[in-house]
């Protein structure tokens, strides 16, 4: 932090400094690319969706218990990760490391079972060549899914440099905008749960 920057202490932590707020905001802006990003991906989908070619339906393959399995580690998450807000806020470094890292557990295990998911369907005669519809699908959850590994990966940053500098705007600033890029991907998971998985089910 600049010696010259001007520190509002009525703010919190992560707002305290201009420069703060200005890449909190400009987070923002990145986050509406982000929607274009998955807007498309849903659209293309959408209009794939029923062309399966001589392959498998979403009705054949999809299996609600491993689906309910996943929402739950990723909205699990969620919580936990504002809750590690809520300690940051509390001026408790131990706090938010402590929830980011079972944030990250929980990132995690989605992960694994939504590979487990994953290597199913191609057993089962669904890869990303089967049909226009499967190459839909794999292509929306696959970049859900590399979000999700890239903000475990960005977590573990952060939680480094809280390690290594402590709590101060600074690092506040950078909890506060991974925690808000992690709410966001649960967003997404919450179209992709019904528009893709619940759809998929009764068509």
């Amino acid at each position: 932090m600049s010696h010259n920057e001007v520190v509002d202490s009525t703010q919190p932590l992560e707002f305290q400094t201009e420069k703060s707020r200005l890449n909190i905001l400009g987070f923002w802006i990145f986050l509406g690319a982000e929607i274009a990003l998955f807007g498309t991906l849903f659209a293309t989908y959408f209009v794939l969706t029923g062309r399966l070619a001589d392959g498998p339906g979403p009705a054949e393959l999809f299996e609600l218990k491993g689906v309910l399995i996943e929402t739950f580690l990723l909205l699990t998450s969620s919580f936990t990760c504002g809750i590690a807000i809520h300690e940051m806020r509390r001026g408790s470094r131990k706090g938010l490391m402590t929830w980011f890292i079972l944030t990250m557990l929980l990132g995690l295990g989605f992960l694994y079972f939504e590979v487990e998911e994953f290597i199913h369907y191609v057993h089962e005669g669904a890869s990303l060549q089967t049909s226009a519809f499967w190459s839909g699908f794999f292509t929306l959850l696959g970049t859900h899914g590399a979000h999700v590994s890239l903000g475990i990966g960005w977590m573990s940053m952060i939680l480094i440099q809280l390690a290594r500098h402590g709590l101060n705007s600074t690092t506040a600033r950078k909890a506060f905008i991974i925690s808000l890029y992690w709410h966001f991907l649960d967003v997404v998971w919450i179209f992709i749960f019904t528009g893709v998985y619940l759809l998929g089910m009764v068509m």
